[in-house]
């Protein structure tokens, strides 16, 4: 008897495609849930460490990224559509291992998106070059750490909706994200969301939703073809 139960039935119930938590796991436990998956869906992995991938039995089944920690399991689709829909924004190039969890997400899930990299606000001319991309973007994934600026200087210059992501990036009194988690938290711009320290995947779903909410006529949820794997 298997010690899991996948979800299979989550692409056409909530539009999001199963994922599987890899941290924790033994190689032997993810392969069992890969040897499940193979034959049935696509899958998503998250945090699969480089050490744990090459243990696997099966990881010649899986298209794997190591600065992000995450596989796909099966062909992925191409975005619907050719024009982005959601910009992933980083702060600092330290920043981008979470800004890539979350591409991948909206890789495995089928949506556009577009990356802008390295605009933190310690040089706030870097973001200001870049703005007028910025602007007509629906969704803003914002990946920050140390002080967490770059989602509020975005709260106050873009219309879309911030979907901010703390990282565990900085020195001392920063604590692994918790001072760029507060001060997204308290943040003076209005509206901006905000989710778990280094969790890009999380944003990603959050990405999903919105962009889901805002293309659907009504709250029937089964006709997307979000988040279905090919």
């Amino acid at each position: 008897m298997n010690d899991f139960v996948l979800d299979y039935d989550r692409p056409t119930r909530i539009g999001l495609s199963e994922a599987i938590f890899c941290a924790g796991k033994t190689a032997a436990q993810i392969d069992a849930i890969i040897a499940d998956a193979e034959n049935r869906t696509g899958l998503l992995l998250t945090r699969l460490d480089p050490a744990n991938y090459a243990r696997l039995e099966t990881r010649r089944l899986l298209d794997y990224d190591p600065l992000s920690r995450t596989a796909f399991l099966g062909p992925v689709a191409p975005p619907a559509t050719a024009e982005a829909s959601i910009a992933i924004v980083t702060a600092g190039t330290s920043d981008l291992s979470v800004a890539q969890e979350a591409a991948r997400t909206l890789q495995f899930n089928g949506a556009g998106f577009t990356r802008i990299a390295d605009v933190g606000v310690a040089g706030l001319w870097r973001l200001l070059s870049r703005l007028e991309e910025l602007k007509p973007m629906p969704v803003i994934i914002a990946v920050a750490g140390m002080d967490a600026a770059l989602p509020t200087v975005l709260g106050g210059l873009v219309p879309g909706s911030i979907i901010a992501v703390p990282t565990s990036i900085g020195y001392g009194v920063a604590t692994g994200g918790h001072a760029a988690l507060n001060a997204i938290l308290s943040s003076c711009a209005p509206g901006i969301l905000a989710v778990n320290i280094d969790n890009g995947y999380g944003a990603a779903c959050a990405a999903l939703r919105i962009l889901k909410a805002l293309s659907s006529p009504s709250p029937s949820w089964g006709g997307s073809q979000l988040g279905k794997s090919q």
